[in-house]
């Protein structure tokens, strides 16, 4: 399940929650808090995963980019060198294999760019993920530390 729809979860429950008579403390279903809680740890790992998962496939295709470039330079120099025999061929074949460097290059350098841009913006969508978790879970605890205050103060009086 979506980290934020569970922050969501807890979020209402401590909203919902019935407080205490005189008080401003809230009495809260301890099984379910856990089960949230428990879920939210389930999800957040899931999440790391599919990002290790990306950087893993960024690797993997640029792996393969220079695997591609290398056997195209490998293909280009042997065709060069069979035909190597009259100047002008050789001179053509030259062109040739520079071009097929140039485009070998150029598409690794356009699948790196692809692959980082997308490891960024999954790792930009775990970071704002994480921050509006941190945030509910900050914004929590305050309110449970308001009514813990608030609380305490009604009772010395």
């Amino acid at each position: 399940m979506d980290v934020l729809v569970l922050i969501d979860k807890l979020d209402d429950l401590i909203h919902n929650a019935k407080t205490v008579p005189l008080t401003d403390t809230v009495r809260v279903e301890k099984e379910e808090m856990y089960d949230i809680l428990d879920q939210m740890r389930a999800s957040i790992p899931e999440e790391i995963k599919q990002a290790r998962w990306i950087v893993k496939e960024r690797q993997d295709m640029l792996s393969e980019a220079k695997r591609e470039a290398e056997r195209l330079i490998q293909e280009s120099r042997d065709k060069a060198e069979e035909i190597a025999s009259r100047e002008e061929i050789v001179r053509i074949s030259h062109e040739q294999a520079a071009a097929i460097v140039g485009e070998a290059e150029a598409r690794a350098s356009e699948m790196n760019t692809g692959a980082i841009d997308y490891a960024d913006e999954v790792f930009g969508t775990l970071e704002a993920n994480l921050d509006k978790f941190l945030g509910a879970v900050s914004r929590s605890r305050d309110k449970l530390a308001h009514r813990a205050m608030a609380g305490s103060g009604s009772n010395q009086g």
